[in-house]
């Protein structure tokens, strides 16, 4: 733990004006933690919070003579006490390490169970090391879910033993694959750091790629794509061949015996299915929702059933209740992302479901960067022209982000209904390239939602807070995005209006 700590620790000269003395003298009386204690109790001893929270709650204590005691009910509140443990201490410029909090006394617990981040895998190639790293930072903000959407229409990035051609024909190149290997050991590093791994598979849209391997699954595969999708390329699996239910029945036993060593959940997608698209499935030959709702719900079916015999909470789309209106074992859990002013959190509620919240008005990481459509020469009413905005503008700022508040109109007889909630990064123009600056600091700012409650004010102690961990994430090699200018963290109180 001690070599921990001098890792992570920062010099902080950038908070303070220069010239300024910040530091303990070197020959200044000392203080030495010489034994930090962590001691495990009932989670009877933790008040009122719910089970989960309880888990995952600890204190932390450090006395004025240097004693330093962490309590807490399981191995996952021990890790987050380490990490709060560590943030404590700054690199002295000369040698060592130092606190300038102690004594002090931190009660600490989450507001909500699942804080997670959903990161695109498929769009553009995102590698094991890259999300290994992301883990990482993850943890140093308590974030305690990664939703991997590890497969979707452009590539299918992920080996299936039992269908190998899948990543062989779907992934962008053979070098562009996470092997079994690569999964196991994301999700083992995620355990390691509290971070519980699951995977999206996204059915039956965005499901292109299959077609690559299995063109006999698909419909509306290689045609202009328009009409038939909402990004290129067109395709989704066909609902009424009598093919497809084997085909789903090996590849989610094959994956989910393998993710649910590790995880306890499997998200199936249920996004954005494009009714055209099965006018051209010789099985159905329809566009109509009353023709089609029925073969959705039978496909949908199959797939939970799947899941269920591997022991799996299931997550989907919020469209498959809203859009669908499938019905839904009571403990399959829905996926909100439409705007706030849609209602699709309180609309969920009222259906009994337990849901996550992750507006896309409020944590869609990609929006603001513009489309990476180009606009058809042919075509003098291409939606696509300047300013060339995209549909989720403008940039969601770590600011807007803070102050999300999904619950401020849920009547507190359905709040114990949500689970909590996700922040979503697609892949469109992401890659391992720019990964860390699109989802850092920015991020962070809502795992502090998540962590401690929502409907918050940012101020300039919330600044120099993100700041502060900001230069923590960088000592992890995490490429965090600038959250203030140097000049305003020197002068405090300088940068306001």
């Amino acid at each position: 733990m001690k070599r921990n700590v001098l890792d992570r620790g920062f010099v902080p000269k950038k908070f303070y004006p220069r010239g300024a003395q910040f530091e303990p003298a070197l020959e200044d009386e000392k203080l030495y933690i010489e034994r930090l204690l962590i001691e495990e109790y009932s989670r009877h001893d933790m008040g009122n919070l719910e089970r989960q929270e309880k888990s995952e709650a600890y204190t932390i204590e450090v006395s004025k003579d240097g004693h330093a005691l962490i309590k807490t009910a399981s191995p996952l509140g021990a890790l987050h006490a380490l990490e709060t443990f560590a943030q404590l201490f700054f690199a002295h410029s000369s040698s060592g390490s130092y606190s300038p909090y102690a004594p002090l006394l931190i009660k600490d617990g989450p507001m909500f169970e699942h804080r997670g981040l959903n990161l695109d895998i498929a769009r553009n190639w995102i590698s094991p090391a890259d999300v290994m790293r992301t883990i990482e930072a993850m943890a140093a903000c308590k974030l305690n879910k990664l939703h991997l959407h590890a497969t979707d229409a452009q590539s299918w990035p992920i080996e299936i033993p039992a269908l190998p051609d899948l990543a062989m024909e779907g992934a962008y190149s053979p070098e562009q694959v996470w092997r079994t290997g690569d999964l196991e050991a994301v999700q083992l590093h995620g355990e390691y750091h509290g971070v519980e791994v699951f995977i999206e598979i996204d059915l039956p849209g965005h499901t292109t790629s299959i077609g690559n391997a299995y063109p006999h699954l698909v419909t509306a595969k290689d045609v202009p794509w328009p009409e038939y999708a909402l990004e290129p390329p067109s395709g989704q699996l066909r609902l009424n061949s009598s093919e497809v239910p084997p085909f789903i029945d090996s590849l989610l036993h094959d994956t989910l015996t393998r993710t649910s060593r590790y995880s306890s959940l499997f998200h199936l997608g249920g996004d954005e299915l494009n009714l055209n698209a099965y006018l051209l499935d010789p099985t159905v030959k329809s566009s109509s929702h009353q023709v089609l709702q029925p073969l959705v719900q039978a496909f949908i079916n199959h797939v939970i059933s799947i899941a269920a015999t591997h022991s799996l909470t299931v997550i989907m789309w919020e469209e498959m209740v809203l859009d669908w209106n499938l019905t839904l074992p009571s403990d399959v859990v829905v996926q909100t992302w439409r705007a706030s002013g849609d209602d699709a959190l309180g609309a969920i509620l009222n259906r009994g479901y337990k849901t996550l919240f992750g507006s896309n008005a409020h944590w869609y990481l990609d929006c603001g960067h513009g489309y990476f459509v180009d606009p058809e020469p042919s075509n003098p009413d291409s939606p696509i022209k300047s300013p060339y905005v995209d549909y989720c503008s403008p940039y969601k700022n770590w600011r807007h982000m803070y102050t999300y508040d999904p619950v401020v109109d849920i009547p507190q007889s359905q709040r114990h209904l949500i689970l909590g909630g996700e922040v979503h990064l697609w892949g469109e123009l992401t890659d391992t390239v720019n990964l860390d600056s699109m989802l850092w600091p920015r991020v962070s700012a809502a795992a502090e939602v998540m962590w401690s409650s929502p409907g918050k004010k940012p101020d300039e102690n919330t600044t120099r807070r993100l700041a502060d961990l900001r230069e923590r994430l960088l000592m992890k090699g995490i490429g965090a995005g600038v959250v203030q200018m140097e000049w305003c963290l020197k002068y405090k109180g300088g940068c306001r209006l």
